[in-house]
């Protein structure tokens, strides 16, 4: 459990979140790691992760901060999803992972267009489309 606590401890105190996108990615990528972890299937990990990825974009203001938010969310997700073998390691359970992921996914996105109509966000990809 150290190696683990360390590790995520070592995350946060690098780059601590000191503002909304910063927890955003953090606690986004724990959760969508998490969520690989414990077997949830591939398809729900890639709908929330692109959900996050959208929240991330409509809280930052410029494409630099996106980018280190988006990294942040990636260091968190690595350290979440694969596991030591071997080794005790600090982690969520697996019911509660499955929980917090479906309050995430009943979140939807909204943009308000210019006429002041109101659409719904989709994802701008899915991994491998080439982005």
């Amino acid at each position: 459990m150290l190696a683990a606590a360390t590790t995520i401890a070592a995350l946060l105190i690098a780059s601590p979140s000191n503002t909304d996108v910063d927890r955003i990615a953090a606690n986004g990528g724990f959760l969508i790691g998490n969520a690989h972890r414990c077997g949830v299937d591939s398809d729900r990990v890639v709908r929330a992760g692109q959900l996050v990825r959208e929240l991330i974009a409509a809280a930052t203001d410029d494409s630099k901060d996106e980018e280190a938010a988006n990294k942040r969310f990636a260091e968190f997700f690595v350290v979440s999803a694969l596991p030591e073998p071997g080794k005790d390691k600090l982690v969520a359970s697996c019911k509660l992972v499955a929980s917090e992921l479906t309050k995430l996914e009943q979140h939807r996105l909204e943009l308000v267009g210019s006429a002041g109509e109101v659409k719904s966000a989709t994802p701008r990809f899915r991994p491998g489309d080439g982005e």
